[in-house]
């Protein structure tokens, strides 16, 4: 998976749960999850229901959670379900036999694939992984610290061809035909999710929730009052005066940022990041941060991974083409660039 140890540049909960503190009755519920995505996820309920009610529908939440964790794990195998473990594993041998939901999951990854220009890319595990392994190497011993080296970024980028994915829905199988790909959903995965919770929230008829998947933020409705919530995005600069770069008022929408300053290592000096290039397959170095506001978390998910290895420029034009999309990107010096329907959302 993605950028989830530790949750980098996360639009702050606790932000939320400020913004709302000064209601009468609107400490929310919430129930923290430890156990997914290698991350934190809570469920946070402003509406009127019951405490048993509550727990009633994070019940059907978690079930959720619990079986795409599985579903999208790619270093574990479960018994009785086959999951892109076991697609990787068989790569080059046979197709998978895999349940329709991880069908649906790989069918919109290459959605995603083509509406970015292949900057979202879930066949990229090969160059992906040379990048974690030595990512959990540094964590062990920093001062052996390394890089995957030139000439295993160029074999592995032989191997990462969204065609080799091949999708049968009506046989319900998935297949890799090079041995040497691997599928990895990092990119959208906890995006997809958390827009399926809020799909199943909306069909229990709740109104006033807000989701965070390891800093994947969706809210369902308003706050009890109709107004929106206000989160911030966070400021790169560790050592600003001001802890967010920007605030902004979501309601019924997703917020969702990608970011380098929190999920890298470093080597010689120099810091590397895990949102990597498909170009030069090394860390993006456009910018700091991206964040993308828009209704559906998959793609606010995909895309704030898709701009950050964009220009400015290329990211504004695709933003614009789709539509309902708003951006922030923070670069390197702190200059923060945006589409123009922020202004309307900001916190002055």
């Amino acid at each position: 998976m993605k950028k989830f140890r530790p949750v980098f540049l996360i639009l702050t909960l606790a932000l939320l749960l400020s913004a709302v503190s000064c209601e009468v009755l609107s400490e929310p519920r919430t129930k923290t999850y430890y156990e997914y995505f290698d991350t934190v996820c809570t469920v946070s309920s402003y509406g009127r229901e019951s405490r048993a009610e509550f727990a009633k529908i994070c019940d059907e939440l978690e079930e959720i959670m619990k079986k795409y964790n599985r579903l999208m794990d790619i270093y574990h195998e479960y018994d009785g379900l086959n999951n892109l473990a076991t697609v990787n594993k068989n790569a080059g041998k046979a197709p998978v036999r895999v349940d329709a939901e991880l069908i649906d999951l790989l069918l919109y990854a290459k959605e995603i694939y083509s509406l970015t220009d292949g900057e979202v890319n879930v066949a990229m595990g090969a160059v992906l992984s040379l990048w974690h392994d030595c990512r959990e190497a540094a964590q062990k011993a920093p001062d052996n610290a390394s890089i995957p080296s030139a000439e295993k970024l160029t074999e592995a980028a032989k191997h990462i061809s969204i065609d080799c994915l091949v999708i049968d829905r009506e046989a319900a199988t998935v297949y890799l035909t090079d041995k040497d790909a691997s599928l990895d959903v990092g990119a959208l995965g906890k995006g997809y999710v958390a827009e399926l919770m809020a799909q199943r929230l909306t069909g229990l008829g709740a109104t006033s929730y807000v989701l965070d998947l390891g800093g994947n933020i969706r809210t369902v409705g308003t706050k009890r009052n109709g107004e929106p919530w206000v989160t911030g995005i966070t400021n790169p600069d560790r050592t600003a005066s001001q802890a967010f770069a920007l605030r902004i008022k979501i309601s019924d929408t997703s917020c969702v940022t990608s970011g380098s300053y929190q999920r890298f290592y470093t080597v010689k000096g120099k810091q590397y990041h895990h949102i990597i290039d498909k170009n030069t397959l090394y860390p993006s170095e456009y910018f700091s941060s991206v964040t993308v506001i828009t209704p559906n978390s998959a793609l606010a998910d995909a895309l704030s991974t898709a701009l950050f290895s964009m220009s400015y420029e290329e990211g504004l034009r695709l933003c614009q083409e789709l539509g309902a999309v708003e951006a922030v990107w923070i670069k390197p010096d702190g200059t923060l660039l945006m589409t123009d329907g922020i202004d309307a959302i900001s916190v002055k």
